[in-house]
């Protein structure tokens, strides 16, 4: 009877003590982070062919991969539950024999030896810590019997494998595997298995690379284990024993910094359409396939160090430079600066984001859009003269070449390959800035976020600010015939699942441009003729294959760029320095170019050096043009043209040239009215009238202006048809016609420029005695000298072609000419000091090519 009641209350404590047990585990929370399929890790970013660029950690510093238990090999999972928990399959999360026998032993040893802690009380561990003490102890057991409440054995393992610490920064199997066998753990040995399983007991005590023979003893000791356990066969074991332990000791990859730090970050991923949302949707991230050729990396890495080197001397401390795929627009190569870890210059920024003024790298797609809008071809003539062009805030914009020159008459060819800026203005206020800056939108230039208004003309000369990652996908538009598509970064985002996995296709892209006309510009920046006169005969941008390029320098000398492409490149390169300190006697040519230079020949090595204008096909000699060639395709066709007017060439016209123009625009088109051929008295270079004896007269091919081009034709001493008839043979008392001849009638002077009611800024960015006025005044033809008086005072004595200079001083003024004491009709004019934004457009006077 005693003994019945004492069991019946031993029944009853034991069934309390097993509720309160079962009541405190339901009362344990079970973490969150286990109800999430995987962990955050972290994220590796290899180029395309697999080769690892850099692995970034995870938050807590480690590396860390999530490898899903399907994907670990039976032998390795045997392997860790002989090292740590034999009778993981038998216990509900907490091994009462283990606990015993880790009881004894610590009596036995009077100290600490062993805890007893099954593999799903580490877990526990590992997710909450807690000191070494008995309640931390009871801690741990119980949420240990609660992640067995709510998890499966299979679970757990898995669990445990992706969170256990392997060694220091290395945190789970798979990327302690990667880092010491780079291998996955499919592929690990069984005696790699073992070691891997041997760690987690003292992940310091047993690193690999620093305690070799401990190592080596704790894997042994896991092969007995497993061998007692009938886990492994014995000649399995035997080859496991006696198999070296070989640990790879090659350094972290640490290539592409600013590009992997662009993808993990996201920032590259607003520049990808379709990445920014590969990126969510693999979250946790655990591998990025990006389009990086890691070879063509190290090669443009080295040439942007060595760039730099060259030109500190001349104040440039930063470049940066973009290779892009034509075909795929996939980014091969992508330097943000020569040092990230050089901060006194500023080496975290990545100048291939980075928002800079773009000099005159803009100019193609200027010309390109005139061609479509204003019927432009490369024969058109443009006038490189002075130019005012009115801004907001009532100011004149007006331009200047990068030498100070005009050049009078130039064809689109000539003003693109020189790079000349005046054109450029004259191009852009006829064309207009908001559809300018509407097509630089469509090619991808998203900072430049104002309106037209706020950029003015000067846009056409770089005044707004872009990244060198939009100026390679817009030259990269230009390589396809006007096919945008934004740039690619990555072919492929993993989730640490797996089940996130996703491939980004290569966008199939949109026409923003006429191939006719895409092809036009191309063969303009492809010609080396066209550049020679500012770049000189012998470049950079020459090369022994067909390169298509253009270069720019913005104001104050603080940015170099340099773009171009092949049929299946493009490169873009930048210098200068990130704090917006000048650089000395630095232009694209000088500065960028070689980099150019250097980074297109890396990049084509290996590449088909196929013709840029592989669409014109040349079948049959232009009629007239020895060796001159014409296209097979109906688009465009070969003509002659004047090489001074860009007119199709007149029968006086001295020099022609070989020249392609949209078919459209052969038929019909404007012969050349800027060459007259005059009979000239041989005796004293006057015109010769009908009376003149026939062996005293030779005919003399003379140049005609228009109105707009006559001052500087006058300037330069132009060779243009002389006013007055020989006496010896005179012909009608006057002539009907004045215009585009030296000289003007009899009469008073007049002055023909500025125009009344001008209006001028003095540019505050500019020394004060450089900022002058240039008079034309046009004087009778016999007249010798001429008198600029301004405001009542002489200021200037000139002879013909009468061209006199006034430095500009604020305030309303009078100009009048004199000549022989007669007087002109007085042109009013006023100069103010300029301070707000037109201040800014008109200080763009000069752009370097």
């Amino acid at each position: 009877m005693r003994v019945a009641t004492l069991a019946r209350r031993a029944v009853v404590v034991a069934t309390a003590m097993v509720a309160s047990l079962a009541g405190a585990v339901a009362l344990t929370p079970l973490p969150p982070e286990l109800r999430q399929p995987v962990t955050a890790g972290s994220i590796v970013v290899e180029d395309r062919e697999g080769h690892v660029l850099r692995e970034i950690r995870a938050d807590d510093g480690t590396r860390a991969r999530w490898v899903p238990l399907a994907e670990v090999m039976p032998y390795t999972i045997r392997a860790l539950l002989a090292a740590e928990d034999g009778r993981f399959y038998g216990h509900p999360g907490v091994d009462p024999l283990a606990l015993l026998r880790a009881a004894a032993l610590d009596l036995w040893r009077r100290r600490v030896v062993s805890g007893g802690s099954t593999l799903t009380m580490q877990l526990a561990r590992i997710l909450r810590p807690h000191p070494r003490t008995l309640r931390g102890k009871a801690a741990e057991m119980l949420l240990a019997l609660r992640i067995e409440r709510s998890l499966t054995k299979d679970e757990i393992l898995e669990q445990y494998l992706n969170r256990a610490s392997f060694g220091p920064n290395l945190r789970g199997i798979a990327a302690t595997g990667e880092a010491y066998f780079d291998k996955a753990p499919r592929s690990f040995s069984v005696a790699e298995s073992a070691l891997l399983a041997g760690l987690p007991r003292g992940p310091s005590l047993y690193e690999v690379t620093r305690h070799p023979d401990r190592a080596r003893h704790r894997r042994d000791r896991v092969l007995d284990s497993m061998a007692a356990r009938g886990w492994v066969d014995p000649d399995v074991e035997v080859r496991a024993r006696s198999e070296p332990i070989d640990v790879q000791t090659r350094t972290a990859a640490f290539g592409a910094p600013h590009f992997v730090l662009g993808l993990v970050s996201g920032a590259l991923g607003r520049l990808q359409p379709n990445l920014g949302a590969a990126l969510a949707t693999a979250r946790p991230v655990a591998r990025i396939v990006s389009t990086l050729d890691a070879e063509l990396q190290r090669s443009a890495e080295a040439q942007v160090a060595a760039t730099v080197d060259r030109l500190r001397g001349q104040s440039v401390s930063a470049a940066s430079a973009i290779v892009v795929d034509n075909a795929t627009g996939d980014v091969l190569a992508y330097v943000g600066s020569p040092d990230i870890f050089d901060v006194q210059h500023g080496g975290a920024n990545d100048g291939v984001r980075a928002e800079r003024q773009p000099g005159s790298t803009l100019k193609p797609f200027l010309y390109e859009l005139a061609m479509e809008d204003l019927g432009f071809n490369p024969a058109t003539r443009l006038p490189d003269v002075e130019l005012h062009v009115p801004v907001e805030g009532g100011a004149d914009y007006t331009p200047h070449d990068y030498d100070g020159r005009y050049r009078g008459p130039v064809r689109l060819r000539e003003a693109l390959g020189g790079s000349l800026n005046v054109p450029a203005v004259w191009t852009v206020a006829r064309l207009g800035v908001a559809p300018l800056l509407e097509r630089l939108h469509d090619l991808g230039f998203a900072s430049l976020t104002h309106d037209a208004a706020y950029y003015g003309p000067a846009l056409a000369l770089g005044d707004g600010e872009v990244t060198l990652f939009e100026l390679a996908r817009a030259y990269a538009t230009l390589a396809r015939g006007g096919i945008d598509r934004p740039l690619r970064v990555a072919s492929r985002v993993e989730g640490a699942d797996r089940s996130g996995t996703m491939t980004l296709d290569v966008d199939p892209g949109r026409r923003v441009m006429p191939r006719l006309f895409a092809d036009l510009v191309t063969d303009i920046l492809a010609d080396h003729g066209a550049r020679a006169g500012s770049f000189g005969g012998d470049s950079v941008l020459d090369f022994p294959f067909d390169v298509a390029a253009k270069t720019g320098t913005s104001k104050g000398y603080r940015d170099n760029w340099a773009v171009g492409f092949t049929r299946a490149v493009t490169v873009a390169v930048w210098a200068g320095n990130f704090d917006g300190r000048p650089m000395t006697n630095v232009s694209g040519i000088s500065g960028a170019g070689p980099l150019f230079h250097a980074v297109m020949d890396a990049a084509m090595l290996g590449r088909s050096r196929e013709p840029l204008t592989v669409a014109w096909t040349r079948s049959r000699p232009a009629s007239g043009l020895a060796g001159v060639e014409v296209p097979a395709t109906n688009d465009v066709e070969r003509v002659e043209v004047c090489a001074l007017s860009g007119d199709l060439a007149g029968p006086a016209c001295p020099h022609r040239i070989a020249e392609w123009r949209p078919a459209a625009s052969v038929d019909g088109a404007p012969v050349c009215a800027m060459h007259e051929r005059i009979p000239i008295d041989r005796r004293n270079g006057l015109r010769a009238g009908p009376g003149c004896a026939a062996g005293a007269v030779t005919d003399v091919v003379f140049e005609r202006f228009p109105p707009e081009l006559l001052a500087w034709a006058s300037a330069t001493g132009r060779p243009m048809a002389p006013g007055d008839w020989s006496p010896e043979c005179p012909g009608p008392l006057s002539s009907d016609d004045d215009s585009g001849r030296a000289g003007g009638p009899d009469g008073p002077p007049r002055i023909d420029f500025p125009l009344a009611g001008s209006r001028f800024a003095i540019d505050p960015d500019r020394p004060r005695d450089a900022q002058r006025l240039d008079v034309h005044i046009v004087a009778p033809l016999r007249a010798r000298e001429a008198t600029l008086v301004v405001d009542g005072e002489p200021v200037a004595r000139v002879p013909a072609p009468f061209e006199a200079s006034w430095r500009l001083e604020a305030g309303e003024h009078e100009l009048v000419a004199e000549v022989d004491g007669a007087k002109s009709a007085a042109v009013r004019v006023t100069v103010r000091e300029w301070r707000s934004r037109a201040s800014h457009q008109l200080s763009l006077f000069l752009f370097v090519p």
